[in-house]
């Protein structure tokens, strides 16, 4: 299935810093998180796209910061996937990624004409 992977960042970002998290902080945690999206089994990554430079400040929902497009094989992928963003540790690690970011993630499928339906000529 296709899988858009919508990504906000909230309040607490942009609050930085904090308790030792600075941004470059924020930033390795979400490269090692989309690394380790990119390596999951299942996980056929097609493209990102980053709208951070027309969308200012925190996004709770559409539009969302970025966007991470993928073939996923299972729901179960999606689900490990979205959970990267629980386990991803930012700075020293007792925070993690879901203290900066949300995920939302899209599910369907290729945009194409499906075989069960007919076509006036």
């Amino acid at each position: 299935m296709r899988v858009l992977f919508c990504i906000g960042i909230n309040q607490n970002f942009f609050d930085l810093p904090f308790g030792g998290i600075t941004i470059g902080h924020m930033w390795k945690a979400t490269v090692s998180m989309m690394d380790s999206l990119k390596a999951l089994p299942g996980v056929d990554f097609i493209a990102d796209f980053d709208d951070d430079a027309h969308l200012v400040g925190p996004s709770d929902g559409w539009p969302w910061t970025c966007y991470l497009l993928a073939d996923v094989d299972s729901q179960e992928t999606v689900k490990a996937a979205c959970n990267l963003f629980r386990t991803t540790p930012v700075g020293d690690g007792e925070a993690k990624l879901w203290r900066f970011a949300k995920v939302e993630a899209r599910m369907g499928r290729a945009l194409t004409v499906r075989e069960d339906v007919e076509l006036p000529d």
